[in-house]
């Protein structure tokens, strides 16, 4: 149940999880070659090093002393535009709205810290979560068929005005 889960900032030990389990994870399910785990330890050593915790946030969900998620606010290219990166749930976690929660969260903080815009960069194979980005307002922007991670995707861009 998603109420029993605490949505916590990242801290020591969070990065090396997520690196696992986006590895383990995306080569089960998709067939993703070590390359993906390398891109999302980039990402996250990026991340550690130089966010501004004024306008840049991760969450890690937490059930106890387990850790089912995560989800991060960055700042995209622009000052007003934000990115959505390193959306996971863990299979257990999935299905219970948790998604749904976490996906506020950020879209609250992205609002809140003056964000006009966010944009994320999915596969169409993630057919739950661009479920979740429709609901929530999402666009999708752009598609192309690429060869990522040893495997043939469609690449995705979604964006969502988070002003009225």
């Amino acid at each position: 149940m998603a109420s029993d889960v605490v949505l916590r900032n990242l801290a020591v030990g969070d990065a090396g999880w997520l690196i696992e389990q986006h590895g383990v994870l995306y080569a089960e399910e998709e067939g993703f070659d070590p390359s993906f785990e390398a891109l999302v330890a980039e990402i996250l050593a990026d991340y550690i090093r130089n966010h501004d915790p004024t306008c840049e946030r991760a969450w890690i969900a937490w059930r106890g002393n387990q850790r089912l998620g995560s989800i991060f606010c960055v700042r995209g290219g622009a000052p007003d535009l934000a990115k959505l990166r390193l959306f996971l749930l863990t299979p257990e976690a999935r299905g219970q709205g948790l998604g749904q929660r976490m996906l506020t969260e950020c879209l609250t903080y992205a609002r809140t810290t003056g964000y006009r815009q966010m944009t994320l960069w999915t596969h169409e194979s993630h057919k739950a979560a661009c479920a979740l980005y429709t609901r929530n307002g999402f666009v999708l922007e752009s598609s192309k068929a690429v060869t990522s991670f040893g495997v043939r995707l469609i690449e995705q861009q979604w964006s969502l005005h988070l002003t009225a």
